[in-house]
């Protein structure tokens, strides 16, 4: 294996190696998560995404 791994790429191989692939979606979901709550703090989309909340 690479010693120079990106983080994604390490856990694309721990998925696929050990086969936890019910782990996928919470990852997802995290992701998404983190990504609306970035978008939330410091842009115009803010009363939007306070209004799904």
């Amino acid at each position: 294996m690479s010693q120079n791994k990106s983080l994604l790429g390490e856990l694309w191989d721990f998925l696929r190696v050990r086969k936890k692939w019910w782990l996928l979606p919470i990852i997802i979901m995290l992701l998404l998560v983190g990504i609306l709550i970035a978008f939330g703090q410091s842009s115009a989309l803010s009363p939007f995404v306070y209004a799904l909340f």
